[in-house]
């Protein structure tokens, strides 16, 4: 940590009861953003910076406020300076549910069930004051796969063609996300943070939830149940979403859906992943890939995603397909 930016922390918290606390540095994610453990007097919080003009930290209180009025469990707030990107919150400290189930494999379903709970009472509620998830939005997500990824591996492809087919696909499902749900749009496994002693009953914790938008019910599911970062086997997927079928009852199309929201996703993470490495020179993220590839071929194999389906028989060469999205220069 730099002088300059212990400066700039001990300044944002001067004048508070965390005046004078001690500073530990937390590893990143895959943004600009920084986190740090304060703690002072036996108690501690997370201190974020999302430094502009690369990240805006407003956009995160926002949603934060909106899940804590409507008794979601996001951190409570205890300080904030957005326009220097400074934000100290409520500490839900190190157990995030992928390593708890990483040491305790026979807790994976109990929790998974709780993490579904969590999405039906999201569901329940109505949808937040965010910007809609829609046909624009999906599109220009879907393109960072063409964008990133196809160059990557030495592919020339028809660009327009995606466009059309994801028009084609998605076009029937837009309607039934009217009037919508809050999409959290990264609710998994390292996004879930277990808060009581009793991992199994207490609370989760929402965390990185900034880019919230109104959308279809299906998608925080694929983020959850098609884990770019953990494997959740196939039987795993099945039963927590007919947990959720049960809960929500979300209607006749509602496996079509998640197909079509669980193929935009994967591609885009295939993109994104791509980014990461070429532009940001992180390599970690290619080990990824093949899961999320592997999930994504499932999902095209629905009848929904015919039209997806085909552009990739036309445009991706089968070997690329078959070992996963292949080696990227």
């Amino acid at each position: 940590m730099s002088d300059a930016i212990f400066e700039d922390i001990q300044s944002f918290l001067g004048a508070t009861r965390w005046e004078g606390a001690e500073i530990a540095p937390l590893v990143g994610d895959a943004s600009f953003r920084r986190y740090f453990r304060i703690r002072r007097g036996g108690q501690s919080a997370m201190l974020m910076h999302a430094p502009p003009p690369h990240e805006d930290p407003k956009p995160f209180l926002h949603v934060a406020e909106w899940l804590n009025a409507n008794g979601m469990r996001g951190p409570e707030i205890y300080r904030e300076d957005a326009g220097q990107g400074w934000v100290l919150t409520e500490d839900f400290g190190d157990t995030r549910m992928k390593e708890w189930i990483d040491d305790h494999p026979g807790d994976e379903h109990d929790i998974y069930a709780k993490a579904i709970e969590t999405l039906v009472q999201l569901h329940q509620l109505p949808p937040g004051p965010f910007e809609p998830y829609d046909m624009a939005v999906y599109q220009r997500e879907a393109a960072l796969f063409t964008e990133w990824y196809c160059p990557a591996a030495g592919l020339t492809v028809d660009e327009a063609g995606w466009t059309a087919a994801w028009e084609e696909a998605l076009a029937p499902m837009l309607e039934r996300q009217d009037p919508g749900v809050t999409v959290l749009r990264d609710y998994h496994a390292e996004n879930i943070m277990l808060l009581e002693e009793r991992k199994l009953a207490g609370e989760q914790g929402l965390i990185d939830f900034q880019d919230a938008l109104v959308g279809h019910p299906a998608y925080d599911l694929v983020s959850l149940l098609q884990d770019a970062r953990r494997d959740v086997s196939e039987q795993l997927e099945h039963d927590m979403l007919c947990r959720y079928r049960a809960a929500a009852d979300p209607g006749e199309h509602f496996e079509a859906d998640y197909a079509r929201l669980g193929a935009q996703r994967n591609a885009k993470i295939v993109g994104i992943f791509t980014r990461l490495y070429k532009r940001d020179g992180k390599p970690r993220y290619l080990g990824m890939i093949p899961r999320v590839w592997k999930a994504m071929e499932r999902d095209l194999a629905h009848e929904a995603m015919a039209p997806v389906a085909a552009w990739f028989e036309a445009n991706i060469p089968q070997d690329l397909r078959d070992s996963h999205g292949g080696e990227i220069a």
